[in-house]
């Protein structure tokens, strides 16, 4: 354990105020600290959060309560990094899905039961389901923190909770539904029986799947029509004067719009106390990282080093490369040279694939030569930077590749780079033209296109996949450029792991394979509880020549 800290101060922050206790040590457990910001604007809970009933009767949550308990930091992390898993399965599958339908809600019923987040309301409530309600409360609460930031990561988050909250609320049965509204105080303007019978003929034609019995045993909600936008855009329920009828089918709806509502005004109260959370030296790179975090696997750890000969490069780089790689493969076989941010994607890129430091050496060193660098120059500029990345100098941190979100979000490329992700940062028409190049198909390439009109960019690259592999659906998320090669590995050669192709060019001189020269990365190969930055200095020993 790292340390303790309270979560009563922490969530409290959320709502307006700050109070921060620190535990830093057993040794140190006297020693506490109070940072006081505003006044707040929600009553206080004294009682610290237990696994019982009372606290967790409903497997669904509107998040209106902060929790109040002690917690370590590392268990912080996991409950934040476990449903940052979540919520981007949730963003991805509603691109690649229609959402309600059977594939997007199997899909995503699998996602959270296998992180363990709770579901359906059981009737025998065991320990094992409080766990899961407890997690799912926390973790919402610091990733609040987390995404409350700007505008933009608050309308991501808050889209991502509000489809989460629709799949789960739809799956419950009605009584759950029904106890759902009395314990969260949720109460709508009901249609009396007499208004029913009035109505009975248009609420039966305007309602979908009501029949006349129907009408008179369930409640419709009247509500300003503005409450139920989607309904109204179906044509699925009667307008009358303003109001919108819903029937308790369709509930949902309702409860939806007053869940983005408290949601967002929570987000721009957890703004304003932000910067006195951050002071937190140890919530502070977590926090700062997690909006836009990796939270797949490490590629660091080489699986396949030394499996991968420097004549296999060009070839893999058409069959398992993924566009941005297969760009960067072929800028550098035409210039001999790449800029400093080309060389550092593609370099921790290919150390992740499992080419050794030597291997790596020889490569850069052999492409450079063809171009304007000596080898006196390139022993001198370069090599220290390699081995610098593969932890053999400085600091010693074997760093890690890059994230499809890091090169989304950073490092943007300038003229005469090539580095970035085609599909965020290409110009359409050029990308058009290099798909062609690629011959994908017409129809794919407009495939390809309406998602990066969507700024789905990863979602793009999975189609990419999809397309040249000739599968219809790849049957993973994609999130990591070393994923991309892996699973294209493994499709091709229906093994976990990279072996050495038979068909490699022989004869002639060999041609060097890009490795790891200049690359800053996501996270180190074993990082802290807090995914700590500790990479910045390694920009220092990457200059161009």
């Amino acid at each position: 354990m790292i340390g303790v800290f309270y979560l009563t101060s922490f969530t409290r922050a959320l709502q307006g105020t700050t109070c921060w206790r620190d535990c830093h040590s057993e040794e140190n457990n006297s020693r506490s600290r109070f940072l006081q910001q505003a006044t707040m604007q929600f009553s206080r809970r004294k009682k610290v959060i237990s696994s019982s009933l009372t606290e967790y009767g409903h497997s669904l949550q509107l998040y209106s309560q902060p929790p109040i308990e002690n917690i370590s930091l590392s268990e912080f992390e996991t409950f934040a990094v476990e449903r940052l898993k979540l919520l981007k399965t949730v963003d991805n599958l509603g691109v690649s899905y229609v959402k309600g339908s059977e594939d997007y809600k199997r899909k995503l019923s699998t996602e959270i039961s296998n992180l363990n987040f709770p579901f359906r309301s059981e009737a025998g409530m065991v320990a094992t389901e409080l766990e899961k309600r407890r997690k799912d409360h926390i973790s919402h609460f610091i990733l609040r923190l987390a995404y409350c930031q700007t505008e933009d990561l608050r309308r991501w988050f808050i889209q991502q909770e509000m489809d989460l909250f629709r799949h789960r609320f739809t799956d419950l049965p009605s009584k759950f539904k029904t106890e759902f509204l009395h314990r969260n105080d949720l109460h709508y303007d009901t249609a009396s029986t007499e208004e029913k019978e009035a109505l009975m003929e248009k609420l039966v034609s305007s309602t979908f799947m009501v029949s006349g019995t129907t009408v008179l045993e369930q409640d419709f909600y009247k509500v300003p029509f503005q409450d139920a936008l989607d309904l109204v855009k179906m044509r699925k329920i009667f307008l009358r004067a303003g109001f919108a009828y819903i029937p308790h089918q369709d509930i949902v709806t309702i409860v939806l719009n007053d869940f983005r509502t408290q949601l967002s005004k929570a987000l721009a109260l957890t703004a304003r106390s932000l910067p006195t959370v951050q002071s937190d030296e140890r919530l502070q790179p977590l926090l700062s990282h997690l909006s836009h975090a990796y939270v797949g696997q490490d590629y660091s750890i080489q699986k396949n080093v030394g499996k991968i000969s420097l004549e296999q490069i060009d070839q893999l780089s058409v069959k398992s490369f993924p566009l941005c790689m297969r760009e960067l493969q072929r800028s550098l076989r035409e210039q001999h040279h790449l800029r400093h941010g080309g060389r550092m994607q593609y370099g921790l890129f290919l150390k992740g694939v499992g080419l050794t430091l030597d291997q790596a050496l020889q490569f850069w060193r052999a492409e450079f030569i063809k171009g304007k660098v000596d080898s006196d120059k390139f022993d001198k500029a370069y090599a220290y930077s390699i081995r610098h990345m593969f932890g053999k100098e400085g600091k010693r941190t074997d760093y890690t590749p890059y994230s499809c979100m890091k090169i989304i979000l950073s490092n943007p490329p300038s003229q005469g780079d090539f580095h970035g992700c085609p599909f965020r940062h290409s110009d359409p028409e050029l990308l058009k033209q290099r798909l062609q190049t690629y011959k994908l198909s017409q129809a794919g390439i407009s495939q390809v296109m309406e998602l990066v009109k969507g700024m789905h960019y990863q979602l793009a690259c999975q189609k990419y996949f999809e397309l040249t592999h000739n599968i219809e659906d790849s049957g993973f998320t994609l999130n990591h450029p070393n994923q991309y090669f892996a699973e294209s590995q493994r499709l091709l050669t229906g093994v976990g792991e990279m072996r050495k192709e038979a068909d490699a060019p022989r004869g002639g001189q060999a041609v060097p394979a890009p490795t790891a020269p200049d690359a800053l990365q996501d996270q180190p190969a074993n990082p802290g509880p807090a995914f700590t930055e500790i990479t910045k200095d390694l920009d220092s020993f990457f200059q161009d020549y």
